[in-house]
């Protein structure tokens, strides 16, 4: 029966290593198999593979800080997505709602210690997980902390497939190579045998939002090896917590026959809320022991997502309507809302005839012979964002231990994904009636490769350990490409520009009307498809090597260095460096320390990104151009080529463990990056630039353009305290867990030429100072609840609500859970049980609350990013699971 289980495990990674031909991923660093705790009390006794290269390291005598989360902390979490799953586990760990942010919607850029997305390092099973296709460039609050970066995507990660997750709270680019400024998130990947079954169901309290999810977990485990599968589907549904245009709510009253022609009635006509989506995760981890050994070993992740955003509505309304407001005056106004311009003027549909000398080439004639768009939208459109992402990563590797105690792990990895774009219910206004409706905006495709080695050597010195001396070298190969759109998507059509209009005064005769064609923007309305000047792809190679040491210099005091030089073919090379000890000054006590370098390079993305947008502001659209650097469009403002962002990283603390049921640490960190990669503040288009340059008719007058720069440095400081502590009460077992972040940014320099004061200020203060976790746990026999208190300090989004504060909030969860029969266990829970929602939206010149509805003009009630914990308010849940 063994020999059959070997077997069906050889065939299974056989199989397995076939399907990763396709794709395999990247760097190594950390061993195979990831440490999880078995509970958050016994954390701290936890052997982590991270931050070290040593196999004998724990949470409580790491010198780097490390959290260790176990996958019942995760799996218990009410969401399908990992981002906010974290966010609920680590202080430090921000991501926003993002609820009509563009692309930023489909793939939200999450920030650890306030620093962006990219910056900080993802790995499976110690290797390198790849970015998402996605450069963040939606300006606005929503991606403040991420603007301009180019980060990975684990929402693509099925929480059930996961054994635990390490967090390494310290710079680490000398260990890992490029992007760990802020730190690691390592999730180790199940390898267990048996099956699991799990799924939920649960709702917000306002009666939407209604959400599935299944997800299930088979393993085939012997004495040589095992493969272990996860899946998991989940289908969420909309959320709204705006309410309707004042400019859609007067157009229902005037127009009763037509209430129903607004966009989703009886709902708003735009929605501020999470986007409908459907999606489904798998992964697959597998290893053989070849030898006693050695082992080959493979893994990968799959996933794709679809999701519709509600983009912001157009209205139909003819002329404009004078509406009451408030403006934080104290005194209440009134000004004048109207319909957008291509519903306020008929399309002239008849051209000039070929030869005519009254009616001149380019004019048209002023007749019947019209299109109107309400033949189309008689009560205006909003339109429909589609983001559908996909995403393949896989690596494999063969690795072992000489009987001399030399240790290798050879790796490769390849990995691919993708945002494709599209959009319907709209109109591209300059081609009047030859418009489509639907847009296929071209797909953002990001490809890498990595092969690695590492190896390890102890060597005895006659130190209280032996030293263990560690290197290996790293190849890294990536690609970004850009697909043409429709040309309806970016082009312009006749009505581009204003023509003159003739009238016909007899047969074959025409007069001037003195008067011309509307004229309108070029490219679909609310997005802009990848033209073939800025379609194609763009490549980036580098190699690295790297070398480190550790040992325990006595019983006491262990110190540890590493170094790492990587060169890129786009900007050369880069040498990091890392030091770090701890000092165990009792049995219960111990001062640690770290002091490195690092580094993030720009991505082909970030060098080559081209979008184009309409974004309202203060009720107007403008269309936004983000050009790439080496572009002339951006040259003609003032770009320069991107550089590498570099850092410098301190860190202090302290580890109290004054029993095994008891642990307390406590860090202080500064991490300074200068050259920090980020987007330029709007530079107006006038029509002198359009003269100079043609190509800026794409953005128009009065649109905005963009680009990537190196114009900030920032600094950052902070303490993380993390304690946990676990106890007998009332016949059963309670474990406690505390976690606290303070954490300030500071632009220590940055570029007025091209960095907006609003830009600086989102970089400072979009995520709280302070943030709190108090979670705890008491089970008894087949019953166990449990439940958590989160506070959230006070944060402001300069870019979004001029002038406002918005208060600090706390919010709570609870669960119930009762375990039946051994193998089943039902769950009744519910987040945010308080139903606990950021402060309103303030009166104020830049954004009026209109008497009509409440709202702002666009009908926002609370901030469109949602703050640091979300605007649906309070979500209940039931969730059944059989495991065996």
């Amino acid at each position: 029966m063994r020999n059959l289980s070997n077997l069906a495990l050889r065939g299974a990674l056989l199989a397995s290593a076939a399907a990763f031909a396709g794709v395999a991923a990247p760097q190594a660093a950390f061993a195979q198999e990831a440490a999880a705790a078995p509970d958050d009390a016994a954390a701290a006794q936890s052997i982590v593979v991270i931050g070290t290269r040593r196999t004998d390291r724990t949470v409580a005598d790491s010198a780097s800080p490390i959290d260790v989360i176990s996958a019942a902390d995760i799996s218990s979490q009410p969401t399908a997505n990992l981002l906010d799953s974290v966010r609920n586990l680590v202080p430090s760990f921000f991501v926003g709602q993002n609820s009509i942010s563009d692309a930023s919607t489909f793939v939200r850029a999450p920030s650890l210690r306030g620093l962006p997305g990219d910056q900080l390092l993802v790995m499976l099973n110690g290797k390198r997980y790849n970015r998402s296709a996605l450069v963040q460039v939606y300006n606005g609050g929503d991606t403040g902390l991420s603007f301009g970066s180019q980060g990975p995507d684990i929402s693509a990660i099925p929480a059930i497939a996961i054994k635990g997750l390490e967090v390494l709270r310290d710079g680490a680019t000398a260990q890992y190579g490029s992007d760990a400024i802020a730190g690691v998130l390592n999730y180790g990947l199940r390898d267990n045998g048996g099956f699991e079954l799990v799924g939920r169901y649960g709702q917000f309290y306002a009666g939407d939002g209604k959400s599935y999810q299944v997800a299930a977990n088979a393993g085939l485990k012997s004495d040589r090896g095992f493969i272990n599968v996860s899946g998991e589907y989940n289908n969420d549904g909309r959320t709204s917590r705006g309410v309707t245009r004042p400019i859609a709510a007067r157009f229902a009253a005037e127009n009763p026959s037509l209430a129903d022609k607004l966009p989703f009635a009886p709902l708003p006509a735009q929605i501020w809320g999470n986007s409908p989506s459907e999606g489904w995760k798998a992964v697959v981890n597998a290893a053989y022991d070849v030898t006693d050994n050695s082992k080959i070993y493979a893994f990968g992740n799959f996933a794709h997502a679809r999701a519709e955003q509600s983009f912001n509505f157009r209205s139909s309304y003819q002329g404009s309507s004078s509406f009451e407001y408030d403006d934080g005056s104290g005194t209440l106004k009134t000004g004048t809302i109207g319909g957008r311009n291509f519903f306020q003027a008929p399309y002239y549909q008849t051209q000039c005839p070929a030869g005519n000398p009254t009616c001149p080439a380019g004019g048209y004639v002023k007749d019947s012979n019209v299109f109107n768009l309400t033949s189309i939208y008689p009560g205006g459109f909003t339109p429909i964002f589609v983001g559908k992402t996909d995403q393949a990563i896989g690596t494999m590797g063969y690795k072992g231990k000489t009987d001399g105690g030399f240790t290798y792990d050879l790796s490769a990895s390849l990995s691919r994904n993708s945002l494709d774009l599209s959009m319907y219910n709209s109109i591209s206004p300059s081609f009047g009636k030859a418009s489509q409706t639907s847009f296929e905006f071209g797909k953002l495709i990001q490809k890498e490769f990595d092969a690695n080695l590492d190896l390890t050597y102890a060597v005895e010195a006659g130190l209280a350990s032996p030293i263990t001396f560690s290197g290996g070298a790293e190849f890294r190969r990536e690609s970004y490409t850009s697909t043409e759109g429709d040309f309806q998507s970016y082009g312009a059509g006749p009505y581009a520009i204003a023509h003159d209009l003739y009238i016909q005064t007899a047969p074959g005769v025409y007069a001037p009307a003195d008067e011309q064609t509307a004229s309108y923007d070029p490219a679909a309305s609310g997005y802009g498809g990848t033209s073939p000047k800025y379609a194609g792809t763009s490549h980036q190679k580098s190699y690295g090597v790297y070398v480190g040491a550790e040992a325990d210099v006595t019983k006491q005091l262990t110190l540890g260095a590493a170094g790492r030089y990587e060169h890129y073919d786009s900007f050369g090379g880069r040498f990091v460096y890392k030091f770090n000890g701890i000092y165990h000054v009792t049995d219960e006590f111990a001062l640690r320390g770290t002091v490195g370098s690092g580094f993030h390079a720009p991505t082909p993305g970030q060098n080559n990104t081209a979008v184009l947008t309409t974004n309202f502001l203060q009720g107007n659209s403008v269309q936004v151009g983000t050009f790439p650097v080496t572009s002339d469009v951006a040259q003609f403002f003032g770009a320069k080529a991107l550089k590498p962002e570099k850092s410098t990283n301190f860190g202090v603390g302290f580890v109290f463990q004054p029993s095994s049921a008891l642990t307390l640490t406590v860090d202080g960190y500064q991490i300074k990056v200068t050259d920090r990669i980020f987007i330029s503040k709007a530079f107006v288009v006038s029509a002198a630039n359009i003269a100079a340059l043609p190509e800026l008719a794409s953005v128009g007058v009065g649109g905005n353009v963009q680009f990537f720069t190196n114009s900030l440095d920032i600094r950052t400081r902070g303490v993380d305290v993390v304690g946990s502590y676990r106890t007998d009460l009332a016949g059963g077992k309670l474990n406690l867990t505390l976690a606290y972040n303070y954490n300030r940014n500071k632009v220590t320099k940055f570029d007025a030429n091209t960095l907006g004061d609003a830009q600086r200020s989102d970089a400072e203060n979009l995520a709280p100072k302070h943030r709190l976790n108090l979670q705890g746990n008491w089970s008894m026999g087949a019953f166990s609840v449990g439940a958590a208190a989160r506070y959230f300090g006070k944060w402001r989004v300069e870019s979004d609500y001029p002038g406002q504060e918005f208060g600090a909030k706390v919010t709570a969860d609870m669960d119930v859970s009762y375990t039946f029969m051994d193998n089943f266990k039902l769950t009744v829970g519910g987040n945010n049980i308080f139903n606990t929602k950021p402060d309103r939206i303030k009166a104020s010149t830049s954004n009026p609350i209109y008497t009509l509805t409440g709202s702002t003009g666009d009908g926002q009630i609370y901030p469109r990013n949602g703050g640091p914990f979300g605007f649906n308010g309070g979500f209940w849940y039931v969730r059944a699971s059989v495991k065996y």
